[in-house]
């Protein structure tokens, strides 16, 4: 059940030019929370800016959760300006988590930017509860924006990098590089980053027939469902069901739903 809790900032720190960690204490939680949910916070009391901003979960401690997000509008650059003991009010956790299918041999995960952000919490759980130690696919404009290389590589995951101009790993996109990884029988893929990176993402494993989750971004006002203003569309036969809502609906769903086409 989520809850609607004051959280003191524990710690804020810039992870990368114009991203930044932001690390809350709220045990309430973090002790229900599980990978791939997200919290909707609330950057400061009052009508500026009106509606609270969806964040996902990065990594979950023993009575605090980090939040790893991306500087792109006036809520956000008013959230990097806050220092280590204000508070902020956050709501969560909410939304699906990432499964974990029974017969997995081979986790990979696959991340496009600030897409990262629900992955270091799934590699941790990953290796706790299945004793499986994920491949990592980062990609990036550069090498400058790769976010989380550290905190993957501390946890013994074997990383491929991918920047669009080549400064750092191969010169390509986040589909090229899991090409390169063979994908096959026993593999799972979990992505997130931009639709364009998980449609192509997800056209690799439909051709190679390995399962793919997608962990989907989206501007949300409620973040619990009543609003519709997060809605993707998905395959189905009912035509009522052919409009999903990412924050109650997913935002994690099989990828073989989305359809694809239309983004």
């Amino acid at each position: 059940m989520p809850h609607v809790t004051d959280c003191e900032i524990l710690a804020h720190q810039e992870a990368a030019p114009g991203h930044y960690r932001l690390v809350l204490d709220a045990p309430a939680i973090a002790a229900d929370a599980l990978p791939g949910q997200f919290c909707m916070l609330e950057v400061r009391p009052g009508y500026h800016p009106f509606l609270r901003r969806p964040m996902s979960i990065e990594r979950i401690f023993p009575g605090s959760v980090s939040i790893l997000y991306k500087v792109e509008g006036e809520g956000t650059r008013l959230l990097s300006g806050l220092a280590p003991g204000q508070s902020i009010n956050l709501q969560g956790p909410l939304g699906k988590p990432f499964p974990l299918p029974e017969g997995m041999e081979r986790p990979i995960l696959v991340a496009g930017g600030i897409g990262v952000a629900p992955f270091p919490g799934l590699a941790e759980r990953l290796v706790r509860e299945t004793g499986l130690t994920p491949e990592v696919v980062l990609a990036a404009r550069n090498e400058h924006l790769l976010l989380c290389e550290r905190e993957f590589a501390q946890m013994g995951c074997r990383i491929t990098l991918a920047t669009d101009d080549g400064s750092a790993g191969m010169r390509g996109f986040a589909s090229d590089a899991l090409g390169t990884l063979d994908p096959g029988p026993g593999d799972v893929v979990y992505s997130c980053g931009p639709m364009r990176m998980m449609r192509a993402v997800h056209d690799v494993c439909v051709e190679l027939g390995v399962p793919c989750y997608a962990s989907l971004e989206a501007e949300m006002a409620c973040g619990d469902g009543v609003c519709m203003g997060c809605v993707v569309e998905a395959h189905a036969e009912i035509e009522a069901e052919r409009m999903v809502r990412v924050c109650a609906d997913g935002p994690v769903f099989d990828s073989r739903l989305i359809n694809w086409s239309a983004y």
